[in-house]
């Protein structure tokens, strides 16, 4: 079918462009990382897929800004190499708000780069809390803003961004797959009666069973897609918070909830009697189903999460994907979603077979 042919085009397409895409330019970190106030600092700022020396010194702009209105431009700009720029900063006596520290991110605009930023690049250290004198505001304006297919440069993350689209549709495929199956128990037991399981074949030639095969598949398939995003968010979190398991509330959750679900395969294999089974599984992954929610989308709000967006919001928003992303991201989970339930039909018409073959349908 169609959709078939769709899926593979779809997973082709985000496999190649998630993997040779490059990222934009970006700022790794700056040297020092700590200045005192009233100090000449000679920074040098280094740079991720950047390309300074494509561009005079005079054309590339430099600043360490506090917020929207203040900020410091850079003077003596010098490009040592592709990656490292060294710049002049005079710090003033007095900090922006009277706090002992002030942290300040560290901005380039350069001709061919763009636009980068490293939020908090620097702390600038008085020993004394003073006014805010000194400040002025300073003219950030005029930035080059680079408009090509790349992804975006992202602190901490760097070139692991691409396993968003592997790791993230992966949770997609997961509830549509266990929503599909959660359908399929409800109408189970609704055609349950004798009476109607009998109009049920004679009107549209289905075995009540099919209902249960159709529940099995998708959960199958479900706890799959779901493992699979277990595997990539721990190969994910061991590069950027360290360690693969950090007993984050969104991994605990998720931990859960699977099981959960192989306790529903564990339930399906207790039983001699088909139907009894198919009955007693019917109900159990309703409820299975009903407890993903709260699992996987109301207590990790509850707490504080590593994962993307607000604190204690392990939910991906819009301000983690930019358009080109969503150009590879979007298709990604159709293409996925679609995969999994081309996965989830082969084994209901496998499962279909062999009943058929052992005498049970």
């Amino acid at each position: 079918m169609w959709w078939k042919a769709l899926s593979v085009v779809l997973i082709v397409y985000s496999l190649i462009a998630g993997t040779l895409v490059p990222l934009k330019p970006g700022i790794t970190y700056v040297s020092p990382q700590t200045a005192r106030s009233g100090q000449q600092l000679v920074l040098q700022l280094h740079g991720y897929n950047s390309f300074y020396a494509q561009s005079p010194a005079n054309d590339i702009r430099v600043w360490l800004q506090y917020d929207s209105a203040q900020a410091l431009t850079g003077q003596q700009i010098r490009v040592l190499n592709d990656t490292t720029l060294e710049a002049s900063f005079l710090i003033p006596t007095e900090l922006p708000r009277p706090t002992a520290s002030v942290m300040l991110n560290a901005i380039i605009d350069h001709p061919a780069d763009g636009v980068s930023l490293l939020p908090s690049a620097i702390e600038i250290v008085k020993d004394s809390i003073a006014s805010q004198a000194n400040w002025s505001g300073s003219n950030i304006s005029g930035l080059h803003v680079k408009k090509d297919f790349s992804f975006p440069y992202r602190n901490v993350i760097y070139e692991s961004i691409r396993n968003t689209y592997f790791h993230v549709p992966m949770w997609f495929v997961l509830m549509f797959l266990f929503i599909a199956s959660a359908w399929n128990s409800v109408q189970f037991l609704r055609f349950s009666n004798p009476a109607q399981a009998a109009a049920l074949d004679e009107q549209k030639g289905r075995s009540l069973l099919d209902f249960d095969r159709k529940a099995a598949a998708y959960a199958e398939a479900g706890l799959l897609f779901g493992i699979l995003g277990l595997i990539t968010g721990m190969l994910w979190a061991h590069y950027a918070w360290g360690a693969a398991w950090s007993n984050d509330i969104k991994q605990l959750m998720t931990a859960v909830a699977l099981l959960i679900y192989l306790a529903y395969f564990i339930l399906r294999s207790s039983f001699d009697e088909p139907e009894k089974g198919a009955r007693l599984a019917a109900v159990y992954n309703i409820f299975a189903f009903a407890s993903l929610i709260p699992l996987l989308y109301i207590v990790p709000r509850m707490f504080a999460s590593l994962h993307p967006g607000a604190t204690g919001n392990p939910a991906f928003g819009s301000e983690d994907l930019d358009n080109t992303m969503r150009m590879v991201f979007y298709p990604a989970i159709i293409g996925w979603s679609l995969f999994g339930f081309w996965l989830a039909q082969l084994r209901y018409r496998y499962q279909r077979l062999l009943d058929k073959a052992t005498g049970l349908d």
